[in-house]
């Protein structure tokens, strides 16, 4: 499974959101260079993420883009699969009807169990801990958001894959 670049911009974006805070009016202009997302693009991942009530777009000159909830209450898995769709790993997941062995079948079932896994290692990260880690967006750095409430509670992925 790869992410979309919409996704991977969404992501972005509900970082950059998340640092700010709830409610904090942000112009688009400066979630596009700070996150560097094109802004083009950025105006219809919003549409997206305004549509899944996870952001307000607010019109105008004076216009942006607010975090709606709480970013200890929006989970990774709620941003992905807004951009992609709920994930399945492969078409006799997501149809089980178009196999014809689909529930008899060893290899569905390392699927499902795949596709359960990794819903549920989404689920559990939110943004606000994703904002305490280093972050996908290159112009913040722990630094700028303080090293001293960092949360080590996220999985080093990197750790386990090796």
């Amino acid at each position: 499974m790869r992410l979309t670049r919409a996704a991977e911009y969404a992501i972005r974006c509900m970082v950059y959101l998340s640092t700010r805070g709830q409610g904090v009016l942000t112009s688009r202009q400066e979630i596009a260079t700070k996150a560097d997302i094109p802004t083009h693009f950025l105006a219809k991942i919003a549409q997206d993420l305004a549509r899944a009530n996870l952001i307000e777009i607010r019109q105008g000159a004076r216009g942006g883009f607010v975090l709606s909830r709480d970013p200890a209450k929006i989970t990774l898995l709620e941003v992905v699969e807004t951009m992609i769709g709920e994930i399945y790993l492969n078409d006799c997941v997501a149809r089980p009807d178009s196999c014809k062995v689909a529930y008899d079948c060893s290899v569905h079932r390392v699927w499902m169990t795949a596709r359960e896994q990794l819903r549920e290692t989404l689920n559990k990260v939110t943004f606000d801990q994703l904002i305490k880690e280093n972050s996908c967006i290159p112009t913040i750095t722990t630094g700028e958001i303080g090293t001293d409430s960092l949360d080590t509670s996220l999985p080093n992925t990197h750790d386990k894959l090796q």
